[in-house]
């Protein structure tokens, strides 16, 4: 027998026990949000809240519809900036910039909306969306001991995931996007999961660029609706665009 084959065996065996291994834990996060039937039961989401940055202040509003629509709607004294997706063509209305009518965003607005309104997120039927997805061992989110999935997207983005080892939810997620040659690294950390439609979702979570991490700002939810009906006009781009980046 050659010397190499059991080199090569043991080789095989470990990226098998490896991906094994990742494919279990995105199972056991699944089914931690309420299983994959649940879920999937969910065609719609609504969620509306408050974001606060120091003393700054604003409503936020989310409406997601499956497969890859969504809006997102910041409102302070009165006047609301939209971003929305709906499928095909992203756009952004800024009154906060003086623009009142809809533009098309550009590539680097774009690219994070668009990963956004994949529904069901990265990890549901990863593999035949193009997903790639590696367990990286134990990590720590604050001092706690966390699982970490790193999953490489279909465009080339990587999203980690850190995952309670008691629970199996996620309690940080790392985004890394490459845009025209830059790479840009921002992060997410939730809690406060409660249940709504047989599903657990955050309530509460903490946002920003792993660069300014200090600048991070708190979004709290007062309501999650699911299956709420929506027509798909909400997500379209009224009139015509004026321009884009």
């Amino acid at each position: 027998m050659s010397r190499t084959l059991p080199i090569t065996l043991g080789i095989c065996l470990a990226a098998l026990a490896q991906a094994q291994t990742a494919d279990e834990l995105v199972q056991k996060n699944l089914l931690a949000h309420g299983g994959i039937d649940k879920i999937k039961s969910v065609t719609s989401l609504r969620m509306t809240g408050r974001l606060q940055s120091g003393s700054f202040m604003a409503q936020v509003g989310r409406d997601s519809l499956a497969p890859d629509m969504i809006r997102e709607t910041f409102t302070v004294q009165g006047m609301t900036q939209i971003e929305a997706y709906d499928g095909v063509t992203g756009w952004k209305i800024s009154p906060f910039e003086g623009r009142k009518d809809p533009e098309l965003l550009g590539e680097d607005e774009l690219r994070p909306l668009v990963e956004e309104a994949d529904f069901y997120g990265p990890l549901v039927d990863y593999q035949a969306k193009g997903n790639k997805v590696e367990y990286l061992g134990h990590d720590t989110v604050d001092g706690d001991d966390a699982f970490k999935l790193k999953a490489t997207l279909k465009n080339g983005d990587i999203v980690y995931y850190y995952l309670d080892p008691e629970t199996y939810l996620d309690i940080r997620v790392e985004y890394v996007r490459f845009i025209r040659g830059a790479v840009e690294e921002t992060f997410r950390e939730v809690g406060s999961y409660k249940l709504v439609g047989g599903v657990y979702y955050p309530f509460s979570m903490r946002e920003g660029s792993k660069q300014h991490p200090g600048d991070s700002a708190k979004v709290g939810f007062d309501k999650i609706e699911v299956n709420v009906p929506m027509d798909k006009s909400l997500f379209q781009m009224p009139g015509t665009a004026k321009g884009g980046r």
